[in-house]
C-alpha cells in the first residue's frame, strides 16, 4: 500500500495491470472490483489511465476520498476526558462522528453525560504527523485503524502516550515507511497486553527512546520485521516492561540491543 515515487520498472508493471483492467468488458464488474480494492496501488493505476477514469466515472480530483485515514474508537462507559488532540491548523482535516451518526462533531472532550460508545474519525490526506494524537486520552478502550494508505506520515512520537485504559489496539493497516520518530509512542499504555507491529517498516526510524516505557501489562509484542539499523536513540525503550517479555524479545530479536 505504498504511495511512494514510482520507478520506471514499476510503471512498466503497472501498465500491464492497467491492460488487465481494461480487458474487463463489463463496467459493472469493473466498478465492483475497484470498489473492493480501493487501495493505493489501484488508485495509482486509475490516476494515470483516462480511459478507466471515464469508464468508472471517476473524478481524479476526488482521489483523496479513497485515501483517507479512518479510525474507530471505543469509549469506556461514563468516562469523561479528552479523546483526541488535534493541532488547531489541522482541525479542518479531521472529521469526527459519534455512534454511527452522519453528523460531524466539533468537540474533542467527553463528559459523563455524553454516553458515547464509539467514535469514528476520518483524517484527510494532507496530515503529515500523528504526534500526540491520543496523548493522555485515558477514556479510550479500543483503537482500530480501519484504513491507512498514507505514507507521508513522519512523526508518531507520543501518539498513544498514557492511554492507560487502552486494551485493544489494531495497527494492521499502518504505513510507517517514512516515519523517523516513534519515541514514547506507547508510553504507559499500562493496560495493553498485546501489540502486533509485524507490519511496521522502521528502516527510517532514528528515535525509539521510551517507545514501550511503562507498558507493565504487556505479554505479547510482535517485532518480527523491526529494522533498527538507523536508530540512534533507544534508551528506556522497554523500561517498566515485564521481565518475561524482555527475555522473549531478546530471544526472538537477537540483533536488537535493549538498553
Amino acid at each position: 500500500m505504498n504511495s511512494k515515487i514510482i520507478s520506471n520498472e514499476e510503471k512498466t508493471k503497472l501498465a500491464k495491470i492497467k491492460a488487465s483492467f481494461e480487458n474487463i468488458k463489463s463496467n459493472v464488474i469493473l466498478k465492483k472490483i475497484f470498489n473492493y480494492i480501493k487501495r493505493c496501488k489501484s488508485l495509482i493505476i486509475i490516476k494515470f489511465n483516462k480511459k478507466l477514469q471515464n469508464r468508472l466515472n471517476f473524478n481524479i480530483n476526488d482521489y483523496d476520498e479513497y485515501s483517507k485515514i479512518e479510525i474507530e474508537l471505543k469509549i469506556l462507559g461514563n468516562k469523561s476526558g479528552r479523546f483526541i488532540n488535534i493541532p488547531d491548523e489541522e482541525k479542518k482535516y479531521y472529521h469526527i462522528y459519534f455512534d454511527n451518526s452522519k453528523k460531524k462533531i466539533k468537540k474533542y472532550n467527553l463528559t459523563f453525560f455524553d454516553k458515547v460508545k464509539t467514535i469514528k474519525i476520518i483524517i484527510d490526506y494532507q496530515v503529515k504527523s500523528l504526534k500526540k494524537l491520543f496523548y493522555c486520552c485515558d477514556c479510550i478502550n479500543s483503537i482500530i485503524f480501519k484504513k491507512f494508505c498514507r505514507s507521508r506520515i513522519n512523526d508518531m512520537s507520543q501518539m498513544f502516550y498514557k492511554c492507560s485504559s487502552l486494551i485493544e489496539l489494531n495497527l494492521n493497516n499502518f504505513n510507517t515507511n517514512n516515519v523517523t520518530n516513534m519515541s514514547q509512542m506507547f508510553y504507559k499504555c499500562s493496560s495493553l497486553k498485546e501489540i502486533n507491529l509485524s507490519n511496521f517498516n522502521t528502516i527510517n526510524v532514528t528515535n525509539m527512546s521510551g517507545m514501550f516505557d511503562g507498558c507493565s501489562s504487556l505479554i505479547e509484542l510482535n517485532l518480527t520485521n523491526f529494522n533498527t539499523n538507523n536508530v540512534t536513540h533507544m534508551i528506556w525503550m522497554f523500561n517498566g516492561c515485564p521481565d518475561t517479555l524482555i527475555k522473549k524479545i531478546k530471544k526472538q530479536n537477537k540483533n536488537l540491543i535493549i538498553i
